[in-house]
């Protein structure tokens, strides 16, 4: 049975994967984000999105709980005005950025890497089932922000919603009350797009049905 292992603890993007019926356990990184971009001095967002990933899956696919199995990292960037916007962490940064976001629209990155840690040695019948791949790719789709008002604006950041969240809002939670339209897969906004996973799985030679439950 192939096992795929998500190398994140973002709830939405296990919830997302229950919801696609796809199989999946759980294991985080310990990734020092911070210190892989400055290790590699990217500031593009697209590129930070797939270096980041990259950098979560490879760290839990060098774990000895990773054999065996298909490690998939993803990372998710807001582009908005030529700057990346990652977690804002404190009220009074997501509060700037969602005051200078209302009305305006962004891009959304999230940036996905597949390793496949399956043995790649033949068995009796002479057929190996690991590709040894180590892949990945971006998903981007443009987000479109209704008009906020500052009440609006507090309240939903007392909510604690935005603070741990790119670019300061969901798709999927309270934050999708603000969201005019998305133009490209709604999936890659909740952080983890199932077609770009499924195109990675197939070039691991994986089905994305043999990951369906039942």
């Amino acid at each position: 049975m192939v096992r795929l292992i998500l190398a994140s603890q973002s709830p939405a993007r296990t919830k997302l994967l229950a919801e696609a019926g796809i199989r999946h356990s759980i294991l985080v990184s310990d990734v020092d984000e911070d210190a892989v971009q400055a290790s590699y001095g990217v500031t593009d967002p697209h590129d930070t999105a797939l270096l980041l990933a990259r950098a979560k899956a490879e760290a839990v696919a060098a774990l000895p709980e990773a054999e065996g199995a298909l490690v998939l990292g993803c990372d998710s960037v807001f582009e908005f005005d030529g700057e990346a916007h990652g977690k804002p962490y404190t009220a009074e940064i997501a509060r700037e950025r969602m005051l200078r976001m209302s009305g305006n629209t962004g891009v959304l990155h999230t940036g996905h890497w597949l390793v496949d840690c399956r043995d790649t040695h033949s068995d009796d019948d002479g057929e190996g089932t690991g590709t040894g791949a180590t892949l990945g790719t971006v998903a981007s789709a443009e987000v479109s922000f209704l008009e906020m008002d500052t009440a609006e604006i507090d309240a939903y950041i007392a909510t604690g919603e935005p603070l741990h969240c790119a670019g300061s809002f969901t798709i999927d939670g309270l934050g999708g009350a603000f969201i005019r339209k998305v133009d490209g897969d709604p999936h890659t906004v909740v952080g983890l797009s199932v077609s770009t996973l499924r195109s990675l799985l197939a070039a691991a030679n994986v089905r994305i049905t043999d990951l369906w439950r039942g």
